[in-house]
């Protein structure tokens, strides 16, 4: 399990990548759709700044989950990305309580299932 937990974290990885891509390069009626904004919201300037430094967050995130492969080996890999599974359950949760409910599907439910995945 822990070889699929592995593949689920990779996945993850490029997930956050995508989530990077929306926040920081994507039009706003796509940023507006993808994160349940209204799109007046969205088009503000002020918006528009958050949702890049957003997602730089994002795309660092993806970024670790990816190198964790060249980085690690064996156990410290695996308690690497049970760490970082937890913090996206944390912020997956977070953002479902607090933007939209979808990131409850979107981000923690997949932080959850690798977490799982990675202790069995």
């Amino acid at each position: 399990m822990v070889t699929v937990g592995l593949i689920i974290a990779g996945l993850l990885g490029i997930l956050h990548l995508v989530i990077a891509y929306l926040e920081m390069f994507a039009k706003p009626e796509a940023q507006a759709n993808a994160f349940d904004m209204k799109m007046a919201f969205v088009k503000q300037p002020e918006a528009q700044v958050a949702l890049k430094n957003q997602g730089i967050y994002n795309a660092a995130l993806g970024l670790l989950f990816l190198l964790g492969f060249v980085m690690f080996a064996g156990h410290a890999q695996i308690i690497f990305y049970e760490l970082l599974s937890l913090f996206v359950i944390l912020v997956g949760l977070y953002g479902g309580a607090t933007v939209t409910k979808k990131i409850y599907l979107i981000q923690a439910l997949p932080g959850a299932i690798t977490l799982l995945l990675l202790f069995l």
